[in-house]
């Protein structure tokens, strides 16, 4: 069993070198900020639409586990997206985390929202990417954080995608984000570590959280969807013991969605990799970002279709109230907004 576990360890390592994946550290804080790590998967080609999805991993786990498992850099070319998998920190037990409050984690005080909201600039800055298409996936605690996202830090994210993940009950009661976003759970009826009916006396040891439904009930109506429709999918693995049942509330704001799909007698997986086989988990998740992707156009600030003195007004007010980088008016493309792409989109305006 070892030599074989050993031979696949080599094998997933090889892909691992092959595929070319960065390691990198970000400064969190300013100067007396905090370095934190994370990997980057960069598909060949990148332009100003290229998706940049933060999957984030489980309490214990690790950025590296979850690459592996969740697959996604497989998928990335295909689909056309950046795959970030951020580091947690390390709490006194040793472990790995998020921190979205649980109840042993009472006294820690690191910022993750900070660290994402560091991540997403540095990333779209430094690959010129507009901040429209930037989305959020993860594992238990990491589908715990990007629900944490989606409430705190909505001006970055545009949609979640949680597996096994929940909202922690001061997350709920507090939640109020600035734009309201689409929002997909994957979550099995038998989930031992994360309960599909919630915990509300902390007898589990995690803290207090909100049950599966109680949280989609909150998302739908944030996004005020009025739509639903629910289907049994294809048991393609009966051998899994487990179905998958997919409820859909539509018609919400700006044409947003809120998914559930229920893993019938499903436990605490990433289906796909383990538990259910009936669906993808990373490419169901990729799917459903893609529904809410925005395509752009250097130039066209307002989304009209034309590059016009509006546009360039605008361009002018950002360069003025020193906004943070657009890619969209970025005109030249060499990382900054400033006179020289003024310039370039008025002469593109008058024709010369």
């Amino acid at each position: 069993m070892k030599s074989i576990l050993t031979l696949s360890f080599l094998i997933w390592f090889s892909d691992f070198i092959c595929a070319q994946v960065e390691h990198h550290t970000i400064n969190v804080g300013g100067l007396e900020g905090t370095a934190r790590e994370y990997y980057l998967y960069i598909p060949e080609e990148v332009d100003l639409n290229t998706s940049l999805i933060f999957v984030l991993h489980g309490y214990s786990g690790s950025a590296s586990g979850i690459m592996g498992y969740s697959e996604l850099n497989d998928l990335a070319d295909e689909h056309n997206f950046i795959a970030c998998y951020p580091q947690g920190t390390i709490d006194d037990d040793g472990y790995s985390f998020w921190n979205v409050g649980y109840s042993f984690h009472s006294n820690v005080e690191v910022n993750d929202i900070e660290f994402i909201r560091t991540l997403a600039t540095h990333i779209t800055q430094e690959y010129r990417l507009t901040d429209f298409n930037i989305f959020s996936t993860g594992m238990s605690n990491g589908g715990d954080m990007s629900y944490l996202l989606a409430c705190q830090a909505s001006d970055v994210i545009r949609a979640i995608a949680p597996v096994a993940g929940c909202m922690m009950e001061w997350i709920f009661d507090s939640c109020n984000p600035e734009y309201p976003r689409p929002v997909f759970e994957i979550h099995g009826t038998d989930d031992d570590v994360t309960w599909w009916d919630g915990d509300y006396d902390d007898s589990g040891g995690w803290g207090n959280y909100i049950g599966v439904m109680p949280a989609l009930s909150f998302w739908t109506s944030k996004n005020s969807c009025t739509d639903f429709e629910s289907n049994e999918l294809p048991d393609l693995d009966p051998s899994d013991g487990s179905y998958v049942i997919s409820d859909r509330y539509s018609n919400g704001i700006g044409g947003h969605e809120v998914w559930l799909y229920k893993v019938i007698n499903g436990g605490h997986d990433w289906p796909g990799s383990y538990g259910n086989m009936d669906i993808n988990s990373s490419l169901e998740a990729l799917n459903f970002f893609s529904r809410f992707k925005i395509q752009s156009t250097v130039g066209d600030t307002d989304f009209d279709g034309t590059s016009d003195i509006r546009d360039l007004l605008d361009i002018v007010d950002q360069i003025i109230d020193q906004v943070s980088y657009n890619a969209i008016s970025d005109i030249n493309q060499d990382g900054i907004v400033n006179g020289n792409d003024m310039f370039h989109l008025a002469t593109t305006i008058i024709g010369y």
